[in-house]
C-alpha cells in the first residue's frame, strides 16, 4: 500500500468533535491501498480529554509524536480557568475580564496563525527524514489549528511531495476570528498565510459548500468538499420517558437560542402536561451568557446539566432522547458551519431540531433527509408549534425520525470519497 502522512493536533486521548474525522479516516484508509502514518504532538494541551478514545485507534497504524512547545502553561499563570475557556473556544461577547482582553490580544497579535506556532519548524526538520525513510509521497495537514497547514506549506517546499490540506472549519472567515482584537497588519498577516497556503497546497478539502466556494474565490486549485460522518452500527435504546430536548456538545458564547427558551418558557406556562414533561438536558461546556439566559426564564428546573461525556455515553444520550438541538450563531459567518455532531445525530434516529442563521448549511441538511426542522431562533411562534406537535407525537409513542439517504455520511463511504480525491 502507499503511504500517506497524517499531520494532525487533535487525536487521542483529545475529546470532542475535532478528533473524530482523522481517527475514523485513517481506520478505513488502508481499505482503499492507502497506509496512513499518522503524527501528532507528544504533550498536547487539550481542553477536552476522552481516554476511551485511544482504544479506537488501530493497532496497525503508525503513531509518531514529538514534543510541542504551548504559550497555555504560562498563560495559565494568570488565569487558567480564562485560560482553558479561551482554548475551547469560548469568548465572552460582554464585559470581558481585563485578564482575558490580554489574552485574546496576545492570542490574536503574537501567535500567528494560532498558539501552536512553535510546533511547526521543529517539525518540518523531524519529519524531513520521515519523508525519506517511509517514502512517502503524499502528506496532509488538518487543521484547526491552521498553523499545521504552514506543516505542509515548509514541506512542500522542500520535498518532492504531494499535499492536500483539509480544513474542518475556516480561517480567517470563522465567527471568533473577528473577536481576536486583532491589528491591522496582524490581520493582514492572517489573509496572507491563508492565501499561501491555499495557491501552495496541491489539494485542498473543505467540510462545506460555503467554504469551497470562499476558497474557490483565493485559489484554482483543486477543491472537494468531504463532509464528517458517524461510524458506528447502532442498536436500538430505549427512549426517556420524559419529553427530552437534549444539546451534545459545547455551546459557545453568543451560540444561545434565546427565542427556543422563551418558546419553552411559554410552553411550561400555558400547558400543564408539557411543564411536568419538560427536561432540557446540555452535555459539554455551556457558557455563561447561555446558563444565565435558562436561569432568568426560570428554565433552571427543566436542566440537567451533563457536564463532558465520553463519547460512548454521547451516542447513547443522543439515542435515548426525544429531541435533538443542533445550535448555530446567528450571523452570516457561521451558515457554512456543519458541526460534526450533525452526522452522530442522523446515525442516531431521532427528531432534529436546528436553529442557526438564513441559507445555514446544516439546517438545509436536516430538512433535506427528512430528519428535523430548521428554524431561526427568533421565531418564537413557529417554534412553539412544532415543539408542540412533537410533544403531541411522544404522548402518543409516535415521536419518530424518518430521516432518507444517510448512508452516504457513513465515515467508510467518506474515505473512498478521500482515498479517490488522494
Amino acid at each position: 500500500m502507499q503511504k500517506i502522512l497524517v499531520i494532525a493536533y487533535y487525536w487521542p486521548p483529545a475529546g470532542g468533535p475535532g478528533v473524530q474525522r482523522w481517527l475514523k479516516f485513517v481506520k478505513y484508509l488502508p481499505d482503499f491501498g492507502y497506509e496512513p502514518v499518522v503524527y501528532v504532538p507528544e504533550n498536547p494541551s487539550y481542553p477536552i480529554v476522552d481516554n476511551n478514545l485511544e482504544k479506537e485507534i488501530p493497532s496497525t497504524i503508525q503513531v509518531l509524536k514529538q514534543p510541542i512547545k504551548e504559550p497555555y502553561g504560562w498563560a495559565g499563570l494568570l488565569s487558567k480557568k480564562k485560560t482553558k475557556t479561551i482554548s475551547s473556544g469560548i469568548i465572552q461577547d460582554k464585559n470581558p475580564s481585563l485578564i482575558e482582553s490580554i489574552l485574546l490580544w496576545v492570542r490574536g497579535n503574537f501567535f500567528i496563525p494560532d498558539a501552536r506556532k512553535g510546533w511547526v519548524k521543529p517539525s518540518i526538520h523531524f519529519l524531513a527524514k520521515v519523508i525519506a525513510d517511509e517514502g512517502i509521497k503524499t502528506i496532509i495537514t488538518t487543521g484547526p489549528p491552521h498553523s499545521l497547514h504552514l506543516i505542509g506549506l515548509g514541506l512542500k517546499r522542500e520535498y518532492n511531495v504531494q499535499w492536500i490540506a483539509d480544513f474542518r472549519d475556516p480561517w480567517t472567515s470563522i465567527g471568533y476570528h473577528k473577536k481576536l482584537r486583532l491589528m491591522p497588519w496582524a490581520a493582514k498577516k492572517h489573509k496572507s498565510l491563508e492565501k499561501e497556503v491555499l495557491v501552495s497546497a496541491d489539494k485542498i478539502i473543505v467540510t462545506s459548500q460555503t467554504t469551497l466556494e470562499e476558497f474557490q474565490a483565493i485559489t484554482p486549485k483543486p477543491i472537494k468538499m468531504i463532509t464528517n460522518g458517524f461510524d458506528e452500527s447502532l442498536s436500538a435504546k430505549e427512549l426517556d420517558r420524559q419529553f427530552t430536548i437534549s444539546h451534545l456538545g459545547s455551546l459557545l458564547t453568543g451560540r444561545n437560542p434565546l427565542g427556543l427558551w422563551q418558546a419553552l418558557k411559554e410552553l411550561t406556562a400555558e400547558n400543564e402536561t408539557f411543564n411536568k414533561a419538560l427536561k432540557i438536558k446540555l452535555a459539554g461546556v455551556v457558557s455563561e451568557d447561555v446558563q444565565k439566559s435558562l436561569t432568568d426564564l426560570g428554565l433552571d428546573a427543566y436542566l440537567d446539566s451533563l457536564g463532558y461525556l465520553p463519547h460512548d455515553k454521547v451516542i447513547e444520550t443522543m439515542q435515548s432522547s426525544q429531541v435533538l438541538l443542533l445550535i448555530e450563531i446567528d450571523s452570516e459567518e457561521t451558515k457554512g458551519i456543519i458541526p460534526g455532531k450533525l452526522f452522530e445525530y442522523l446515525n442516531a434516529k431521532r427528531p432534529i431540531l436546528a436553529i442557526g442563521p438564513t441559507d445555514w448549511e446544516a439546517g438545509n441538511m436536516v430538512e433535506e433527509v427528512n430528519a428535523g426542522k430548521f428554524l431561526h431562533h427568533s421565531d418564537v411562534a413557529l417554534l412553539k408549534d412544532v415543539l408542540l406537535d412533537w410533544f403531541n407525537q411522544y404522548q402518543k409513542g409516535k415521536l419518530l425520525c424518518s430521516s432518507q439517504g444517510i448512508d452516504t455520511f457513513h465515515r467508510k463511504a467518506l474515505t473512498e470519497s478521500l482515498a479517490k480525491f488522494i
